[in-house]
């Protein structure tokens, strides 16, 4: 039948509007939920989201920079992508962080945009955006794929595409653009069956050059990371590690790639990074690494790593070949998925002993001990003074959440105290733990760990600073329509802490823009329908998590923190004096 305006009431049993056709081909993905926030120019997706209600659930969210942050949760929760829907014009630009944080995190995404009518295009309609141009895919776009559909017969043929497009090489968002007539025009297609990854083989030839390479290797050293990591990819890589003794360090906010409790983990490669553990990276005559870009963070701003051609030989394994030999000229470029890669490595013959034993060794002992707690100092360790010490809050999170909780958090200092002391098990256990922006974007905790709620059913855990949580701290109402529980605990120290470090570093005698005037936002959260308690002493924390983790609902816990508790490792007062000394 061929596409016209026609009531839903003239379909047939056997046809459709497009809408509803196309709330099936995401059933046929296998998608369950759908983030969203409603608009006019989809109503033909609603409503077949309303059809279909008893096989997906369209989750109403709050601002559509949430509703991206919560379909990019499930894309790196469930490894297929998430799915977010928004209206045109401001609609999408709100959404256009979370596709830019699904690009650099290559997490799988389809972000679904309702555009003008197709008679009013290029008009510069009621909120009428050019798409293609605004996300427009390359090597610096916002997505892999940008396109808009005109023909309803063809929804399937792009829904499948998006989701191939998301999925394979280095995965990444999917933007489709829906032109709201396109989604009334009654049509007979049929979805597309589910769509599967392809998986891209190591090349025998390469493996063996590998093979080569760590056989005359004295200090070599893994960085594993990245997007398209499974649970059999993870214990696979752990395999590889245990057959060569090989120490292994995971990429920035890819802390659960590789098991933190293995004798091998030497600790993560980002911001913040343990002194020890970058000394030794530098002093690697070999660095091994398995899917992560090498971008500016996990780098230390390419200084870990020379750019373009390291001191360190360099073997770089990722599933975009796109992405080898970019930045950084390796010595080794393979290109394979980390699945592919993984199986390929473990099955790689090493000998009955390797030099580097100790090496190995030591460097696991460096991490341990830089995740012991320590007092900073210039502050009190005990709470006599009104300091919440934040290694002993991290004990307690360590010691409740059950290895599988999902830990979410935004950007800024404040996630450094989880990152730097808490231990992920790992996708080798089964379960992806950490849900952490590497692109740098606030705001991310709170949302993504409603979703991890929804999508998963696991514990959820949020950790978030103030000027974070009030990035998208609405989203605890979705949370509460929607059933959904989460536990956030949230670091006021009434600034923009990272911005503020940075200006003391800078210019120590004045700040600017950096103060928050804040509320109290454990008052904020039972207005949304959580529970909220404030603390501002060490030992008030254990007893409400532990009452968090029994309780229904969800916990907003506000800890009242010393500005001065500014980082894992020094004070504000002590930035600022060695910016004065520096400027003298």
């Amino acid at each position: 039948m061929s596409n016209s305006n026609v009531s839903l009431n003239d379909a047939n049993n056997s046809d459709q509007i497009g809408g509803h056709l196309l709330v099936e081909c995401l059933i046929a993905q296998g998608v369950t939920h759908a983030f969203g926030v409603p608009g006019e120019s989809y109503l033909a997706v609603l409503d077949g989201f309303h059809k279909y209600q008893s096989q997906i659930e369209f989750v109403t969210c709050r601002q559509e920079g949430g509703a991206a942050f919560m379909a990019d949760a499930q894309g790196r929760l469930t490894g297929r992508p998430g799915v977010c829907f928004v209206t045109r014009g401001p609609g999408a630009t709100n959404a256009s962080i979370g596709v830019h944080t699904a690009f650099q995190d290559s997490t799988p995404m389809v972000l679904f945009v309702g555009d003008v009518a197709s008679e009013t295009r290029d008009r510069e309609a009621f909120q009428e955006v050019d798409f293609c141009s605004f996300f427009g895919p390359s090597t610096k776009g916002m997505a892999k794929r940008v396109e808009r559909i005109d023909d309803a017969r063809r929804i399937p043929e792009y829904v499948a595409r998006a989701f191939a497009t998301a999925m394979n090489g280095r995965p990444g968002p999917v933007v489709l653009v829906l032109p709201e007539d396109m989604l009334t025009h009654v049509v007979s297609s049929r979805p597309v069956p589910k769509i599967e990854p392809v998986e891209a083989w190591s090349d025998p030839g390469s493996l063996r050059t590998l093979r080569e390479i760590l056989m005359k290797a004295e200090r070599p050293f893994v960085i594993a990371g990245g997007g398209g990591w499974t649970v059999q990819a993870a214990q696979a890589l752990q395999r590889f590690a245990e057959n060569w003794q090989l120490p292994v360090g995971n990429a920035f906010r890819f802390q659960d790639t590789f098991d933190n409790f293995h004798p091998l983990y030497a600790g993560d490669v980002g911001i913040g990074i343990n002194p020890k553990l970058a000394q030794r990276i530098k002093d690697s005559d070999l660095i091994l690494a398995i899917g992560p870009r090498l971008g500016e963070m996990t780098t230390s701003g390419y200084t870990l790593l020379e750019v373009p051609k390291p001191r360190q030989k360099l073997v770089h394994i990722h599933a975009s070949a796109e992405e080898l030999n970019r930045v950084f000229h390796a010595d080794l470029a393979i290109c394979a998925t980390m699945n592919a890669a993984a199986r390929s490595l473990e099955v790689l013959t090493a000998p009955v002993e390797v030099p580097w034993s100790e090496w190995a060794k030591q460097a696991n002992a460096d991490y341990i001990a830089n995740t012991q707690p320590q007092s900073i100092a210039g502050l009190p360790k005990d709470s006599e003074n009104g300091l919440v010490n934040m290694p002993e809050v991290v004990a307690v999170l360590q010691r409740h959440l059950p290895a599988d909780a999902v830990l979410t958090n935004g950007a800024g200092n404040f996630a450094s105290w989880v990152h730097r002391y808490f231990k992920h098990h790992g996708l080798s256990k089964g379960f992806k733990t950490q849900l952490a922006p590497t692109v740098g974007a606030m705001g991310y905790g709170v949302p993504a760990g409603i979703a991890a709620a929804i999508v998963s059913g696991r514990v959820a855990f949020t950790i978030a600073g103030d000027g974070d949580f009030l990035m998208n701290g609405q989203e605890l109402a979705t949370a509460s329509q929607h059933g959904a529980k989460s536990i956030v605990v949230l670091l006021n120290n009434g600034m923009y802490g990272t911005i503020r470090m940075h200006q003391e570093r800078e210019f120590p005698t004045h700040t600017m823009g950096s103060h928050l005037n804040n509320p109290n936002f454990a008052n904020l959260a039972k207005a949304y329908g959580y529970e909220g308690v404030r603390i501002s002493k060490t030992e008030e924390f254990e007893p409400a998590f532990v009452a968090a983790l029994q309780r229904e609902q969800g916990t907003l816990i506000e800890i009242m923190l010393d500005p001065e508790a500014i980082t894992t490792r020094g004070t504000l007062s002590s930035i600022t004096q060695h910016a004065l000394k520096q400027q003298k």
